[in-house]
């Protein structure tokens, strides 16, 4: 499945419904929907169905995810793509190396290392797995315009933020990204519940 936020999906569409137990405030719900009503923003939540492939960037940040968790770690990976290429990559490192903030996008983030401000502005960022709070600001942060996330079943992000301010939202709801998460998740709470602020 392809989850997209843009009106301009070419397959069927449904609204996702946000979850009861959100992170998003009613103001940037709100936000979004007059911006939808003005015809201003074309970042709407919908679902797209009948996607199957993954492209060659989602695939390098599921390797990402999947090096994190050999090394101990929390399987989430993210890459940052300029001009068709990669130019960082990352895996959550909080486990292996005690940060408090070395999530799979920040980690990403680092590896691209100091880049102009009209780089990021062009870039994508691919992650496995919905966006925090803390790796959303740094997207608004940097103006990266397009976030293309694995998955949002096992943890849902800041996208409604996100969309609020003009990035685009792709969600693949990617089954593989799905395992990986729930089979951490189900192997190791504390670890998953100290990693999202719980």
């Amino acid at each position: 499945m392809f989850f997209a936020f843009s009106r301009s999906a070419p397959r069927q569409t449904e609204s996702l419904t946000i979850p009861r137990r959100s992170m998003y405030n009613h103001a940037d719900i709100v936000r979004v929907k007059r911006l939808e009503q003005q015809n201003k923003c074309n970042n709407v939540v919908t679902k797209a169905k009948g996607t199957t492939m993954i492209d060659q960037f989602m695939k390098s940040a599921i390797e990402e995810a999947r090096i994190g968790l050999d090394e101990g770690g929390i399987p989430i990976g993210a890459v940052i793509v300029h001009d068709g290429r990669i130019i960082g990559r990352g895996h959550n490192r909080r486990i292996q190396k005690g940060s408090a903030i070395l999530h799979g996008e920040m980690d990403a983030l680092e590896n691209a290392g100091r880049l102009s401000a009209g780089v990021y502005r062009q870039c994508t960022l691919y992650t496995t797995l919905s966006p925090c709070v803390m790796c959303s600001g740094a997207i608004l942060l940097y103006g990266i315009p397009k976030v293309v996330i694995g998955e949002n079943r096992t943890f849902m992000g800041e996208e409604i933020l996100l969309a609020s301010r003009g990035v685009r939202v792709d969600v693949l709801d990617l089954q593989e990204c799905v395992d990986m998460m729930r089979d951490f998740i189900d192997e190791n709470p504390t670890l998953w519940n100290e990693d999202i602020g719980v």
